[in-house]
């Protein structure tokens, strides 16, 4: 919604899409409100069916696609060696397969058009192993690395791709649900900073953009010179209890 309401005042018409009815429509009436062309598509986007579905009624009734926005998402936090394989690859099949085979739908219109942005809402999981959530880490490090792999292909091309990279997103999402306080390392983000980001992505066509309070930073980088220390580190600063007590009500 934070996604859709910065867009929307940007004078963005939109092409909103989920799977919940009720809640698409509350959503689809605000945007409008914006002043705004939006439609609503009760979709699921790993049904191929449903992806064509999406992009067909979105050209026909307001255009050419030029912004996509990979913002599927879910996360099941559980102990590996009993976690369920249906969840394992729902969880890779929603969060990366889907937005793979969406952009593959919309690219080849980008660059007949000569214009066109591809953003993948990803996630800190995108650069730093999380535990107890290998399938949904799994899915986010392939969305940073899909959208790298995209722009060497297409560099020089009138095509864009980023990745947002966000920590533990306050008040709204999973981690809302949860009840989870996110420990000082992990840092955080508010929603509406999130969607600032999306829009700054797609102006200045950013490849990578870790959205989060300053913490988490430094981790990263440290994970990148010497990750064999990584996962001392999250244990030790709290970050790995906090999925393990998630886990431990599944």
């Amino acid at each position: 919604m934070h996604i859709a309401r910065t867009l929307a005042r940007e004078g963005v018409n939109l092409s909103l899409a989920a799977r919940s009815a009720e809640e698409l429509e509350q959503v689809r009436a605000e945007m409008e409100g914006l002043g705004v062309r939006a439609i609503a598509t009760v979709c699921d986007v790993t049904e191929a069916a449903d992806r064509a579905r999406l992009i067909e009624r979105t050209e026909a009734e307001l255009g050419p696609v030029d912004v996509l926005i990979n913002n599927a998402g879910i996360e099941v936090i559980a102990h590996f060696e009993s976690s369920d394989e249906a969840d394992l690859v729902r969880t890779l099949d929603v969060n990366l397969m889907a937005a793979m085979l969406l952009t593959r739908a919309v690219v080849p219109g980008m660059l007949q058009r000569g214009r066109g942005h591809v953003v993948n809402i990803a996630s800190g999981a995108g650069k730093v192993g999380v535990p107890y959530g290998v399938a949904y880490s799994t899915s986010k490090h392939g969305m940073v690395g899909m959208v790298h792999a995209l722009r060497a292909e297409y560099h020089g091309r009138p095509v864009g791709f980023s990745a947002v990279c966000p920590g533990f997103v306050t008040d709204v999402g999973m981690y809302a649900n949860w009840g989870v306080t996110a420990p000082k390392v992990a840092g955080s983000a508010k929603p509406e900073k999130v969607a600032a980001v999306v829009l700054s992505c797609i102006v200045k066509n950013k490849a990578e953009v870790i959205v989060n309070t300053p913490p988490v930073r430094p981790l990263v980088v440290l994970h990148n010179i010497a990750p064999r220390l990584t996962p001392a580190i999250l244990k030790a600063f709290g970050y790995s209890g906090v999925f393990e007590k998630v886990a431990d009500r599944t």
